[in-house]
């Protein structure tokens, strides 16, 4: 019971919290000041009970104060309280009727709610000790000098290069790519296959890639020649490299100079930083977890582990196979967030 119990909470565990009594400091319903604090003798009157299982006043009321403001609305009248109360019997009674039959320590119910209570553990862990927040001005500054080409970039071009060493093939090939041949990528890259000299450029069709004007890694005068093709699609003459070879280009984009403050790319920083620094705190308490315990490894029995790479189990979607829990990152152990329906009475399962 207390699996499928967890299985539930994972419903309406990213939802906005309330007070941990279920009490809300807001304006009634009818618009007027907010509701005297109840006592703590008043939230454990019992609502329910079912066999050993009490509903009280306080739980019935977390948990509609856990549903968004839209499905809260739904349940101001007694009628409706009683309709979410009856969802709550409900699931308790299905609850202890699957515990009869033992699926309480089926492995499946046992994985899903320690994956409840890992997810739990670790937002308790962080939420408050590691927030955006907390990331320093001084340490997204840090930040922004070690990685300013990232938010200061000059204008660059690409383009493709069928490259010869002969200035006469190059006039060949150049009308060539001038007309109907060279009009299309593919048919460019065609050209460069069949007269292209520069194996390097070659194998990737012609691209030079993206380059600025500074780059050390284009002859001058075939950057000069490059950032002179206005539009996309455009086609050079014959470039003379000054290297013994001459180039025919093909201008396939251009990107615009770009320069990003600071204060423009603090958001992103921050949010950068605070997800490694996240992740890199979650890391820590996981390696002090693993050396507080006895751990040991068979690896001549894991190597014996078989794995089925038959087409039947890779065109398989997942459902119905037991699959360990993936690995932890900020959007599985981070901050709470929707994580799906918010859970209407009417649906099996914990509102």
């Amino acid at each position: 019971m207390l699996a499928l119990g967890l299985i539930g909470f994972g419903g309406v565990a990213c939802q906005k919290k309330a007070d941990p009594q279920g009490r809300l400091d807001r304006p009634t319903a009818a618009g007027g000041p907010a509701a005297p604090p109840q006592s703590a003798e008043e939230l454990k009157v019992p609502l329910a009970r079912i066999d050993d299982i009490t509903i009280t006043l306080g739980e019935l009321q977390e948990r509609i104060n856990r549903q968004s403001p839209y499905i809260r609305a739904r349940y101001t009248s007694l009628e409706q309280k009683k309709e979410f109360l009856d969802s709550l019997v409900r699931f308790e009674v299905l609850a202890k009727a699957a515990a009869k039959r033992g699926l309480d320590k089926d492995p499946e119910v046992v994985r899903t709610m320690k994956q409840v209570m890992i997810q739990k553990l670790m937002r308790d862990e962080f939420d408050a000790k590691i927030t955006a927040d907390s990331i320093t001005d001084a340490e997204m500054k840090t930040y922004y000098d070690a990685n300013v080409a990232e938010y200061v970039k000059p204008e660059e071009v690409r383009a493709s290069a069928i490259i010869t060493k002969h200035r006469a093939q190059a006039g060949r090939v150049a009308a060539e790519a001038r007309g109907d041949a060279g009009k299309t990528n593919k048919g460019f890259r065609d050209l460069v296959n069949r007269y292209s000299q520069d194996e390097d450029s070659k194998l990737r069709g012609g691209d030079l890639r993206y380059f600025d004007v500074a780059t050390k890694d284009v002859p001058g005068p075939v950057i000069r020649a490059a950032f002179a093709l206005l539009n996309t699609g455009d086609v050079s003459g014959v470039v003379d490299a000054g290297n013994g070879t001459w180039y025919v280009l093909k201008q396939t984009g251009r990107r615009k100079s770009m320069t990003k403050s600071f204060d423009d790319a603090k958001p992103a920083i921050r949010n950068k930083l605070f997800r490694e620094k996240r992740l890199a705190a979650q890391k820590d308490f996981v390696d002090g977890l693993k050396r507080a315990a006895t751990i040991e490894i068979n690896e001549p029995n894991l190597a014996k582990v078989r794995i089925d790479t038959s087409q039947a189990a890779l065109a398989d979607d997942g459902h119905g196979h037991d699959l360990p829990p993936p690995p932890m990152s900020p959007s599985t152990a981070g901050p709470a967030g929707p994580s799906g329906p918010s859970g209407s009475p009417d649906k099996l399962g914990a509102p």
